[in-house]
C-alpha cells in the first residue's frame, strides 16, 4: 500500500478503554491526526525513544478511503471505503497526559505500523481486532462495541476535513492497552482482513 496522505484517528471509542484510562465518555468523537512520517510496514521495528516514559500499543481497525469524501452521507461513507488495514496507534502515554496536543505522543517516527490492505466492503458491524504481545493476546474488540460506529465517524470527520483516496482512518482501540519494551514483538490483526507484526527496539 502506498503511504497515506493523512492518518485520521478516533480516540476513546470503546467504553472499557475509556474507563481503563480514567477518562470521561465522549459525547462527540475525539479525533486527531498522525503524520504519514510515522508509518512503518509489517516487520519493520518500532523504535522506542527512551526519554519519554511509558509507550503503549493500541490495536485498531483501519479503513482505507477509496473515494473523495466531503460532507458525506452515511451511505456515501460506507461506499467510500476501499479496504481494511490493521493499525497500531503506538502512543507515548506520559506525553499524551502532559502535552496539550498529542502530536508528539502519537507522531514519533515508527509509531504508526500499518498492515497490508485487503480490498473489499466489509460488514462494518462485524469487524474484530486482536492485539498480541509476544504471542499473548492482550486486546480483543469488535466494531459493534464502538461508541461511535464506523459510518458515523466518517460522517463526522468528512464534515470538517475532506478524506482523499488512500487516506487511512483508525477507528479507536479496545481495552487492554499496555506498555512496550525493547525485545517485545507486537502484532495487531483485523481478523480475516489484515495483520501487522513488528519487533520493538530502543531508539539509538
Amino acid at each position: 500500500m502506498a503511504p497515506p496522505g493523512k492518518i485520521v484517528c478516533a480516540g476513546r471509542n470503546y467504553r472499557e478503554h475509556v474507563k481503563e484510562l480514567g477518562n470521561q465518555l465522549p459525547t462527540t468523537p475525539v479525533v486527531f491526526l498522525k503524520p504519514p512520517s510515522c508509518v512503518i510496514a509489517d516487520g519493520a521495528p518500532i523504535r522506542l525513544p527512551m526519554d519519554v516514559g511509558r509507550i503503549d500499543f493500541e490495536g485498531e481497525i483501519g479503513l482505507v478511503i477509496g473515494t473523495r469524501l466531503r460532507k458525506a452521507t452515511r451511505a456515501e461513507c460506507v461506499a467510500g471505503i476501499r479496504g481494511i488495514v490493521a493499525v497500531n496507534d503506538v502512543s507515548a502515554r506520559d506525553l499524551q497526559k502532559s502535552d496539550p496536543q498529542w502530536w508528539r505522543a502519537k507522531g514519533y517516527d515508527t509509531f504508526g505500523p500499518i498492515g497490508p490492505e485487503k480490498p473489499g466492503t466489509p460488514d462494518l458491524t462485524a469487524l474484530e481486532v486482536v492485539t498480541r504481545v509476544n504471542g499473548i493476546e492482550r486486546q480483543r474488540g469488535h466494531s459493534s462495541e464502538m461508541i461511535f460506529p464506523i459510518a458515523d465517524l466518517l460522517v463526522f470527520i468528512s464534515s470538517a476535513i475532506t478524506l482523499e483516496p488512500g487516506d487511512v482512518v483508525a477507528t479507536g482501540t479496545p481495552e487492554g492497552v499496555g506498555p512496550l519494551k525493547p525485545g517485545d514483538e507486537v502484532e495487531v490483526e483485523v481478523v480475516g482482513w489484515s495483520r501487522v507484526r513488528n519487533p520493538v527496539v530502543a531508539d539509538a
